[in-house]
């Protein structure tokens, strides 16, 4: 059984170093210590990472509607439509790839890793739009 759980989290391991979602993320800035420490305390089980994953990025979603929000106030009208365009495309963007991740013979762990893709993806946009700043 240890045995079992140790291949575990070495699938897990080699999966997210693959993807470049999980360990990248656990130690990103912009992701809340909430989530640093949900994922210590999941030690690898796939449901709680998922949970962790889930509820985080429901932050960087919070935070990326944030900063949009910011953005879109100080922009022209012009500028405004461009940008919530490109949003939309992005969602699209973001959705058709880590779908991708998902693959229907991944088991569990495709699901973790298409999860982690959503979360990298949008606390990366989130980040993005805080950093852009309107040009006059």
């Amino acid at each position: 059984m240890r045995s079992t759980l140790s291949l575990l989290r070495l699938l897990v391991a080699a999966l997210a170093s693959a993807a470049g979602a999980l360990p990248a993320l656990a130690q990103d800035p912009e992701l809340s210590p909430q989530y640093a420490a949900c994922m210590e305390k999941a030690g690898g089980v796939t449901l709680p990472m998922i949970e962790c994953i889930v509820a985080e990025h429901g932050r960087q979603d919070r935070r990326l509607n944030a900063a949009f929000q910011a953005l879109v106030s100080d922009l022209t009208p012009a500028r405004r439509k461009q940008l919530q365009s490109a949003q939309r495309l992005w969602i699209q963007y973001r959705d058709a790839n880590c779908d991708f991740y998902h693959d229907p013979d991944g088991g569990s762990l495709a699901r973790v890793a298409a999860n982690a893709c959503h979360l990298r993806m949008t606390a990366l946009r989130a980040q993005e739009l805080v950093n852009l700043k309107p040009i006059r």
